[in-house]
């Protein structure tokens, strides 16, 4: 049950979207963790189990790749993720002209599976794999017997075993060209909504304080409190998949007002 005060900031957040130009959306791990996909910081956190540096740094996967695989097939056995209500709230606030961009940290593609179309993906994807040493590219079907026989994928053209999803380990940088869009994204937007992020992880957590910089309306919806809420418009507390839908049915009821 929402607060009467919650109630008072899907209004507001959905007045700023409704009469805004240019939207961008900002997302992390809370909005896929509704979807079932495990976080990694926090109380339950995976990293309070792993060691980061061992299953999910570069370093570690150059020394040891099968870590890496295991960590990442025991976390594929654990969820058959769907886009959640958050995720389907974003793609229709882009339907309807609002949003023009999603930047998010997350590597699910949930995102694009809700229809949403223009989305930066800073910190990669699992949707193919590529081999470090001699930049081959796979599908996930090029392995589909290995990965159900728990066995780690090999280079099929130069016999590699550094063969990774194209996502971005710990002591790798943020490709450069969509680290560059979303930069751009977030100094044209005139509103901009964060999702499910802590802002503790740079440089991705600067990109809400650019908008700031540059005008933007700011709305945050977060389970938790985080260090960058002062920064924000409309603060709200509580579950992505419960406020967004609220705030989109909103901004439908403001539109018709104004048409």
């Amino acid at each position: 049950m929402l607060e009467s005060s919650d109630i008072e900031k899907i209004n507001r957040a959905a007045e700023i979207l409704a009469k805004s130009k240019y939207a961008v959306v900002f997302t992390g791990a809370g909005i896929s963790a509704e979807s079932g996909i495990p976080t990694f910081r926090g109380e339950d956190g995976l990293w309070k189990k792993y060691d980061p540096e061992e299953v999910a740094s570069i370093q570690g996967f150059r020394r040891n790749p099968r870590a890496f695989w295991e960590f990442s097939m025991e976390l594929m056995k654990k969820t058959s993720a769907e886009p959640n209500p958050a995720h389907y709230a974003i793609a229709e606030l882009e339907k309807m002209g609002i949003v023009k961009a999603v930047i998010t940290q997350n590597i699910d593609m949930l995102h694009q599976r809700a229809g949403s179309r223009k989305v930066y993906e800073l910190h990669g994807s699992i949707e193919k794999l590529k081999c470090l040493d001699c930049r081959e590219e796979y599908t996930w079907e090029d392995f589909t017997d290995l990965i159900q026989n728990s066995e780690i994928p090999r280079c099929r053209v130069c016999g590699s075993w550094y063969v990774k999803p194209k996502v971005v380990l710990f002591g790798e940088p943020l490709p450069s060209t969509v680290l560059y869009q979303a930069i751009e994204e977030s100094r044209r937007a005139d509103a901009f909504l964060v999702v499910g992020s802590s802002l503790v992880v740079y440089p991705a957590a600067e990109l809400p304080y650019i908008a700031k910089s540059n005008g933007a309306k700011m709305i945050i919806v977060n389970d938790e409190c985080t260090i960058a809420d002062s920064i924000f418009d409309v603060v709200i507390h509580g579950k992505a998949g419960v406020i967004l839908p609220k705030i989109v049915e909103k901004v439908k009821e403001i539109r018709g007002s104004m048409s």
